[in-house]
């Protein structure tokens, strides 16, 4: 592919949102996400890139995020840069396919869409099947850990003092759902 390919394959998909940068680099800017598209000097490699989230909000799924580059995200990666988590794809140009580089800008979108959600809820199940193994060691009931939960929140020990009762029972009605849905899934 060549840079007159990627720019017309750039606006057959993006139309005017596409803007060119420089020799060999152009932009799409929309409000759900900005594309940025880039050539080496040589014009040998192209690289797409896509903000995802600031590099502190991604610190705590770092190892989730090298798994999912390991086993999920196909073509495209997971990459740290200036304080930046970014959707990255790298290809030689000489073998792109219009219909791969399609199919990577897709891709960056859907990871771009995703953010940190599917990170944080992966995170928030571990956590509840540490409490779940946890408490059935010491063998508590279900209604026993619940109660535990529901007594942490009014002590204060968990939660925000400051929200209200209908935030609290809020939170704790998804605590009740996770912890009721793992229970019988998790043995010791």
């Amino acid at each position: 592919m060549i840079p007159t390919e990627l720019s017309t394959q750039l606006s057959q998909l993006f139309g005017e949102k596409v803007e060119r940068l420089a020799p060999g680099s152009w932009q799409v800017d929309t409000p759900e996400f900005r594309l940025l598209v880039l050539l080496s000097d040589d014009q040998s490699w192209l690289r797409l890139l896509v903000a995802i989230a600031p590099a502190q909000e991604a610190q705590p799924f770092i190892e989730q995020l090298m798994e999912d580059n390991f086993d999920l995200t196909q073509e495209t990666r997971y990459a740290l840069q200036q304080d930046v988590l970014w959707g990255v794809y790298q290809h030689s140009c000489a073998g792109l396919s219009s219909e791969d580089f399609v199919s990577a800008v897709q891709r960056l979108i859907h990871l771009r869409q995703q953010g940190l959600n599917n990170f944080f809820s992966r995170l928030i199940e571990a956590r509840v099947r540490q409490i779940v193994q946890v408490a059935k060691q010491q063998g508590q009931s279900l209604e026993a850990t619940l109660q535990t939960l529901d007594r942490f929140y009014e002590e204060g020990l968990l939660g925000d003092m400051k929200a209200g009762a209908e935030a609290r029972e809020q939170t704790l009605d998804a605590w009740r759902y996770q912890l009721t849905r793992l229970w019988e899934d998790i043995n010791l």
